[in-house]
């Protein structure tokens, strides 16, 4: 990004961030964006359960699978709580209370957790999709679809608008056709809403095999990945407020941009589809999918559950099915305060620093987009603007936020109160910036907001800051995902009947952690709150 005409050339110097937002938690080299381990062509994944049996990682089957085919079937079915001892209806395996060994034990004194099937809940047999493994062939017939129409097996019963109806013709073309011989990369289970020709958040895969409809939950790089000008696999539905960075930013041709509003039921396929903010960052959405079956599915995509949500009329009125749930941080050491008591604190902290040291350059570490309400606090309560480089103030002003658009400063030296990329918050950047400013500022008081900053023993009157030289760096618990008793309050208000996790999940340990999680809190079915 080269230097615009209004002051923004020290800003470019220290601007690294790319237009896709990193992502909140660490990456390890061997996992993909979403904290996932690569996903191989079925029967490619190295250390894949032994069909028939119990794999390696606690999967099922009698042939090497895919990590989809051998996560627990598509989500844990709370529906299927046994009281009779051993009772198993070949759906599936029962599991043990911790999720230890993948076999069976006792909820309580006698009830039983029954894991539901991934090609049961499709509406397959196994001797249907292929002998010990999983075809990659026609995913529409897996979801109960025909190729020229729609109807049986539970799948949609109305016909395809004829936008999805010529995407399905143009996915039938793309994975027909020849690829040199290379192996697609496979789109995992989560990302794709049974009894639908839909994805979510699966722009990566390239052209999903049987997807007419792609849905993109909000504007952060691990969820719009692969998304680019060269856009031409089918429609892409989102809010409009992402629609407008997708084409701002990624040049993806506005003919395949569908931007849905929020709270409005819209009709595509058949399906009842309905988008719920998020409480992510702006733009972000939960999506509700209500199939002509009676089928209703929500993905939370990445969000921050809250009271708020409760009230949502199509969650308190109505039983979820399958969530499909953003794990980010379901681990009992995350119980970080509300976003409204970090955001005292952070001001808290800048008017004491300001008394002892006036000429204080205060700087918010942040994403593209997402923590925008750190700065838009911080301005607020020390009646200043906030300066932002260029490439940062044309997203800002795409939101259509006057509140926060009307504080936003071209002019560094009009401010002290800037906004930095996250990335850029060390102490060598940081001191190199202040040091741009010549005599302006003495000092630099900088706030890193995220969640992984958080210790379950930390308070934020405890909060220890580091220090060097006239740099000063605060890392505050200010998280846009669920705390863990967030995500408890929130599925034991949902009590949806299968909950499937989409973050964290990269080995069978987590996985079985979760699910013994996901028992506790819904063990008490007299708590239900849903009809």
């Amino acid at each position: 990004m080269g230097a615009s005409e209004d002051g923004d050339d020290l800003d470019s110097i220290f601007d690294d961030y790319r237009w896709d937002c990193a992502p909140e938690s660490p990456r390890l080299d061997r996992e993909d964006e979403d904290g996932f381990p690569p996903f191989r062509p079925i029967g490619t994944e190295a250390g894949g359960g032994q069909a028939g049996g119990i794999g390696s990682d606690g999967g099922e089957g009698d042939g090497r699978e895919s990590f989809a085919s051998s996560f627990y079937g598509s989500g844990t079915d709370w529906s299927r709580l046994r009281s009779e001892e051993g009772e198993d209806d070949g759906s599936g395996v029962i599991l043990d209370e911790d999720g230890d060994d993948g076999v069976r034990s006792k909820l309580g004194s006698e009830e039983k957790l029954k894991q539901g099937n991934l090609l049961r809940m499709w509406g397959l047999k196994r001797k249907e999709v292929g002998a010990g493994k999983l075809r990659q062939g026609n995913l529409l017939q897996m979801w109960g679809l025909k190729r020229k129409g729609v109807g049986g097996g539970g799948g949609v019963a109305a016909p395809l608008e004829p936008e999805l109806a010529s995407t399905e013709k143009r996915s039938r073309t793309l994975n027909g056709g020849s690829n040199g011989g290379a192996q697609p990369r496979v789109c995992p289970f989560y990302k794709k809403i049974p009894g639908t020709p839909f994805s979510v958040d699966a722009f990566r895969y390239g052209c999903v095999e049987g997807c007419l409809a792609y849905f993109l939950t909000h504007f952060h790089a691990d969820h719009y990945g692969g998304l680019s000008k060269g856009w031409s696999h089918g429609p892409i539905y989102c809010t409009p407020l992402t629609a407008r960075l997708v084409r701002m930013c990624l040049y993806v041709n506005p003919s395949f941009i569908r931007p849905l509003e929020l709270n409005e039921e819209h009709i595509i396929g058949g399906v009842r589809v309905t988008l719920l903010e998020a409480n992510h960052c702006p733009g972000a959405a939960l999506i509700h999918f209500h199939l002509s079956n009676g089928q209703r599915y929500l993905h939370t995509g990445d969000f921050r559950a809250s009271k708020l949500m409760q009230t949502y009329p199509l969650l308190a009125k109505q039983r979820v099915d399958v969530l499909y749930l953003d794990t980010t941080y379901c681990n009992p050491r995350y119980k970080f305060p509300s976003k409204e008591d970090v955001l005292s604190y952070v001001v808290r902290v800048s008017n004491d620093f300001l008394k002892k040291q006036p000429k204080t350059l205060i700087v918010v570490g942040a994403y593209s987009i997402g923590k925008e309400c750190v700065y838009l606090a911080l301005s607020k309560a020390l009646g200043a603007k906030v300066h932002a480089n260029a490439s940062r103030r044309r997203i800002l002003q795409s939101f259509n936020w006057p509140e926060l658009s009307q504080r936003i400063s071209s002019n560094p030296k009009d401010t002290y109160l800037h906004v930095l990329p996250i990335s850029s918050l060390r102490f060598e950047i940081l001191d190199s910036y202040l040091k741009s400013y010549g005599n302006q500022y003495t000092d630099v008081l900088a706030f890193r907001p995220t969640g992984w900053t958080y210790s379950e023993r930390t308070q934020l009157s405890l909060i220890k800051p580091i220090s060097k030289g006239k740099v000063t760096i605060y890392g505050v618990p200010y998280s846009e995902h669920s705390s863990f008793t967030e995500l408890r309050e929130f599925v034991q208000f949902l009590r949806p009947n299968k909950i499937i996790p989409t973050v964290n999940v990269r080995n069978a340990s987590t996985r079985d952690k979760m699910q013994s999680y996901f028992r506790e809190w819904l063990k008490d079915k007299s708590v239900s709150q849903n009809p």
